[in-house]
């Protein structure tokens, strides 16, 4: 079996110290210029090409992005890591992805330890983007990071996301349209997602230019089972004036809320029409169609980077950058049904003959033999 090329046999047929030809390799410090010309005829000669592991600490991070994101399992993140990761890679570098479970604390943790692994930059979705002590922290280091479906309203932050605000109102406005007037808005925790807040802020301004008073918002866990789900809409839709429309903060949350709806007994969309927001792939697998707004998740991931280089090659340009987003139509929203009216009920008091229609007894004997 051939001898396996390692930066030691490199050093032996260059004869000089491994720690020489990493200095060479990675260029961390000078050496003599027939040092250096005798290392890349041994590094040519052998065909040696260096493992990444194997690098020294400081090239192998400066090749790495760090990326935080609330949760693994919303099939929204994975769509946006999968463009990060296909414009990383194509930049010669790789992810390192951490998850912070809708967690303000965990976020401060995991960037600490993404730092102190000295990724080279950071793309982020963070509770809050404008009173957060970590984003503060990275902004007085200078280690570039770039937020994703986040929407600061500070200026000087680095955003790729939609209008939140806006494809709210526009997806409020579909409700209002169908007739509804009664209409629900389900969001995650404020204090854990800024989008849900903005989402929630859309609806309020669609409500109030229609001059309809909004429904008291209901705050839910993200992560929460259905029953949970179910538990705390029972009150709400228990009665004759339950709401018309629902709409939630995101898919998951929307199509847990359908099946907790449909478990008390309430058809979709036949009592109460459901829409959510990311647009995600499952959402056009149930039946009906969930009804959402979709945004370009991959897309929005894939630009992040881009931008996150631009910010690690010096560009000075911290703005929030805005994509289309799109209404998607889905069966869960249909047109209010109008209220059955009610069978006229039979009268207990028998009523004459019309003149108009004589009995049949009279028909019979006027009727010719």
């Amino acid at each position: 079996m051939p001898r396996p090329v390692t930066i030691r046999t490199v050093a032996e047929r260059a004869g000089c110290s491994i720690a020489t030809v990493s200095r060479v390799l990675n260029g961390t410090a000078r050496a003599s210029a027939d040092v250096e010309a005798r290392v890349r005829a041994a590094v040519a000669a052998l065909d040696f090409r260096p493992s990444e592991i194997g690098r020294s600490l400081k090239t192998l991070r400066t090749r790495t992005l760090g990326v935080v994101i609330p949760s693994l399992t919303n099939p929204v993140f994975a769509g946006s890591v999968a463009g990060m990761e296909a414009e990383a890679r194509g930049r010669g570098h790789t992810l390192l992805l951490t998850a912070s479970d809708y967690d303000a604390a965990r976020e401060q943790d995991l960037v600490a330890t993404l730092v102190a692994q000295s990724v080279a930059g950071l793309v982020l979705t963070v509770a809050d983007p404008d009173a957060n002590p970590t984003l503060d922290l990275l902004d007085g280091q200078g280690i570039p990071y770039v937020l994703v479906y986040n929407e600061p309203q500070r200026p000087g932050r680095a955003a790729v996301t939609v209008d939140n605000a806006a494809a709210s109102r526009a997806l409020t406005g579909a409700f209002l349209a169908a007739g509804h007037r009664r209409i629900l808005f389900i969001a995650g925790r404020f204090s854990t997602s800024d989008r849900s807040r903005l989402r929630h802020q859309g609806y309020l301004a669609a409500m109030a230019a229609a001059g309809l008073a909004a429904e008291p918002v209901l705050e839910l866990d993200y992560l929460a089972d259905t029953a949970a789900h179910r538990s705390a809409l029972a009150g709400l839709l228990g009665g004759p004036e339950r709401p018309t429309g629902i709409i939630c903060s995101n898919d998951l949350l929307a199509l847990s809320v359908v099946a907790a709806v449909r478990e008390m007994g309430l058809a979709v969309p036949g009592d109460i029409s459901v829409a959510g927001f990311d647009g995600i792939a499952i959402g056009r697998l149930v039946s009906p169609p969930l009804a959402t707004v979709d945004q370009p998740t991959r897309r929005m991931g894939a630009r992040a980077v881009e931008r996150l280089f631009d910010l690690m090659g010096g560009d000075a340009a911290r703005t929030v950058e805005l994509l289309p987003f799109e209404l998607r139509p889905g069966g869960t929203l249909s047109p209010v049904s109008p209220p059955v009216a009610s069978a006229p009920r039979a009268s207990a008091t028998p009523q004459p003959p019309s003149p108009k229609s004589p009995s049949r007894k009279s028909a019979a004997r006027k009727a010719p033999r």
